[in-house]
């Protein structure tokens, strides 16, 4: 019974150039490895094995990528299988779908490429980190002003700051990584949803596909879906954390800020106003990734409130949103790694402005508690007091105003005779604010140099994980060419 015209145009059409862009490969290799499991099993005859895989080298994926849908086969699977049939025969062909079906097919090819996607984006992270960690390095003892509830707060270094993100990133490495771990897991023998009665190996299927084992339960095997939505969360957080990074680099990168350079490749200038100089790569980073993220969200709302089973909500339809989703992800992180590796700060102008606003008062109420052991609560109504006395004319030495403070404040006045301006001065200087701050994660240029090599190390560390998993993947293919070889 032919399918409607309708159907074939708006979904198996669709699906069908999805599955060959997406899944050719991984649907081939699976093909193979069900038949070497088969062969070794015993399931399959060796003569049988042999003219399957010889049916199966005959397919060219390259023709396949050039095949039109026509509505003679429902799906990719069914095209190879009618190739395989044309090639062996129908009575042969048929045994190689022994304690299969295409649920646990589909699984397993699903997760093989979500495997790879979240590898890719693991990567544009690393690169990523590469660039932050190199900026950083050269800023360790620039000194500017952030802010807090969008007002300038306290000084502390670019390098500190660098380093907040780059722990972040660091961090959304750690997710992508534990779902990597628990995606690398095998449905291949799950069959429709409960298995099957024939003496199959799961553990060499998933050997030779790759994979660190074999799934668990088959009839979750089939119906779950949260290897996906960990992943995808993953990501999500990912483009969340560096949406607000890039939303301080276009204000920092403001004429008004002038904080912030990036390189001229970056940007595009105005049609009609010659001045204009516009960092565009960091609002298409910004807009890529909020797409990626509306993606994700899209993501969970498909399979949200679908049956704990096998069903399409999860299947073909979804498959090229979150390929879609995921490439938004990566284009954004590499886009945003090769504008930082163009970034310049301008020093100067950060240091300049960095005590504006009072931002060093903290460490002026600080010191009165190290120093004299008051109170905090009073050393910071002395503060407050003296930046009011300091803004009212006419201007006099902070010296002499904070006498004055003190003494309303009923303080014993040897508090202010300890100090002269010079000295108050250099307590309010953005340089001694950051040096003195070594709490561990802190500003100062000793505990940032400490912290810079901890990030270089994880970045080492991260890039050999990401070789090691790319490495057993690749293996494992080569494994299973020599395996399909030998048939």
């Amino acid at each position: 019974m032919p399918f409607a015209p309708e159907y074939v145009a708006l979904v198996l059409g669709e699906n069908f150039d999805d599955a060959k862009k997406q899944f050719l490969s991984p649907l081939m290799a699976i093909q193979l490895a069900h038949l070497v499991m088969l062969s070794a099993q015993g399931i399959v005859a060796s003569e049988d094995a042999h003219a399957l895989r010889e049916a199966l080298d005959a397919v060219s994926q390259t023709d396949l990528r050039q095949q039109a849908f026509d509505g003679s086969f429902e799906d990719l699977f069914f095209l190879i299988n009618r190739l395989v049939v044309e090639r062996c025969g129908e009575s042969v062909a048929g045994r190689l779908h022994t304690a299969r079906s295409r649920n646990d097919i589909d699984m397993t090819m699903y997760r093989m490429r979500q495997r790879d996607l979240i590898l890719d984006l693991l990567e544009a992270t690393l690169t990523l980190r590469s660039s932050l960690v190199e900026l950083a390095g050269t800023h360790l003892e620039t000194v500017f002003a952030v802010h807090t509830h969008t007002q300038r707060a306290q000084p502390t270094t670019v390098a500190h700051y660098l380093l907040g993100v780059i722990e972040q990133i660091e961090r959304d490495g750690m997710r992508l990584k534990g779902a990597f771990e628990r995606t690398n897991r095998c449905p291949l023998g799950s069959c429709a949803i409960t298995g099957t009665g024939f003496p199959i190996d799961r553990h060499l299927t998933a050997e030779l596909l790759g994979f660190d084992g074999p799934t668990g339960n088959t009839f979750g095997s089939i119906a779950t879906v949260d290897y996906l939505l960990e992943s995808v969360s993953a990501m999500t957080v990912l483009l969340v954390g560096l949406g607000r990074f890039v939303q301080d680099l276009l204000l920092w990168s403001a004429s008004e800020f002038n904080y912030m350079r990036i390189g001229d490749g970056f940007v595009q200038c105005s049609s009609i106003m010659p001045q204009k100089r516009n960092p565009v790569a960091l609002e298409h980073a910004r807009a890529i990734a909020s797409t990626g993220v509306g993606r994700s969200q899209a993501i969970v709302m498909a399979v949200h409130n679908t049956p704990f089973g096998d069903i399409v909500d999860t299947e073909d339809d979804l498959q090229p949103l979150v390929f879609a989703a995921f490439d938004d992800a990566r284009r954004s992180v590499r886009l945003m790694a090769a504008v930082m590796a163009s970034a310049e700060f301008d020093a100067q102008r950060l240091e300049q402005r960095a005590g504006e606003g009072w931002t060093t008062l903290t460490e002026l109420a600080d010191t009165l508690v190290r120093d004299w052991n008051l109170p905090f609560a009073k050393a910071h109504a002395v503060s407050a007091r003296l930046v009011t006395a300091c803004e009212r004319p006419p201007k006099r030495p902070v010296a002499e105003l904070l006498k004055e403070v003190v003494s309303e404040l009923e303080i014993d006045p040897r508090v202010a005779s300890s100090y002269t301006t010079e000295r108050l001065n250099e307590i309010l200087s953005p340089r001694h604010f950051v040096d003195v701050r070594q709490t561990p994660g802190g500003p100062a240029p000793s505990e940032t140099s400490r912290a810079l090599v901890a990030s270089r190390e994880a970045l080492v560390h991260d890039g050999l994980w990401l070789s090691a998993r790319r490495d057993a993947i690749q293996a494992a293919a080569d494994l299973l060419a020599a395996r399909s070889r030998a048939l």
